[in-house]
């Protein structure tokens, strides 16, 4: 549980490379036509989306690092299983160590999955998908934005992949999902807000675009510390992991 709530509190200092990478997403979803309540269940049926990707990812993760330790044979630490697992820490908790240490001082530059041609493909198809009335279209939009690539994503499946179960891994994945919710929320208010003050046509689509090209808003000092927030807690949990990994089951601290 403890490494849960560490998981946590990582996904929730890394919403601001989210609010950078995807906020224009959660900024496009506007109003529901059914009220206030429409309106909420839209946006939590988009973050639903995205946490139940991240979920499915955790659970494959963990699942395969569960095979693997299985078809070592049986558990222990100096049994084969136990060396397949202690491998499996070693090089998740390396993974995270140099995406922890990548977020906290390698910023700056920004980043966008898509460019050109290709975001205003994605850009287009994803307005058609929002058009669509009913709480299946921000769902769906949600389970696309959690496969999108992210290093965020890939240190805590790296994490899940060293859980040991499918169980553990979903968990994994979960907390860091419901960490980035509240800032995912809040990108979605304020989008409301913006199409309030200046129009419904003033914001269709820019934000949707926005999330591909680098913004002015990426570069504020206030993102770039809650990135390297994040990514220390990640470091921090990729030298817990690689401990499990290297120092003897007989040995680990609490």
């Amino acid at each position: 549980m403890s490494d849960l709530w560490l998981i946590f509190l990582a996904g929730t200092a890394g919403s601001m490379h989210c609010v950078g990478m995807c906020g224009g997403f959660a900024c496009g979803l506007g109003p529901a036509s059914g009220g206030s309540l429409a309106t909420l269940l839209r946006h939590l049926a988009y973050s639903l989306g995205r946490i139940g990707s991240y979920a499915f990812l955790g659970t494959l993760a963990g699942y395969l690092g569960m095979l693997l330790v299985g078809h070592a044979g049986d558990s222990g630490a100096g049994s084969a299983a136990g060396m397949v697992q202690r491998g499996l820490a070693i090089l998740s908790g390396g993974l995270m160590l140099l995406i922890g240490l990548n977020l906290a001082w390698r910023l700056g530059r920004g980043g966008h999955a898509l460019g050109g041609a290709g975001a205003q493909w994605l850009a287009q198809s994803l307005r058609t998908l929002l058009r669509q009335p009913g709480l299946g279209a921000p769902l769906a939009f949600g389970v696309l934005n959690g496969f999108l690539p992210c290093p965020l994503v890939y240190a805590f499946a790296a994490q899940a992949a060293a859980s040991g179960t499918a169980l553990h891994g979903l968990q994994i994945m979960v907390a860091f999902g419901l960490g980035t919710l509240p800032a995912m929320l809040a990108m979605g208010g304020l989008g409301l807000w913006w199409r309030a003050r200046r129009g419904p046509a003033a914001v269709p689509a820019q934000p949707v675009v926005a999330s591909f090209l680098p913004a002015p808003a990426a570069r504020l000092n206030w993102r770039m510390q809650g990135v390297r927030a994040a990514g220390a807690f990640i470091a921090v949990l990729g030298l817990i992991t690689l401990a499990r990994g290297i120092v003897p089951i007989g040995a680990h601290l609490h």
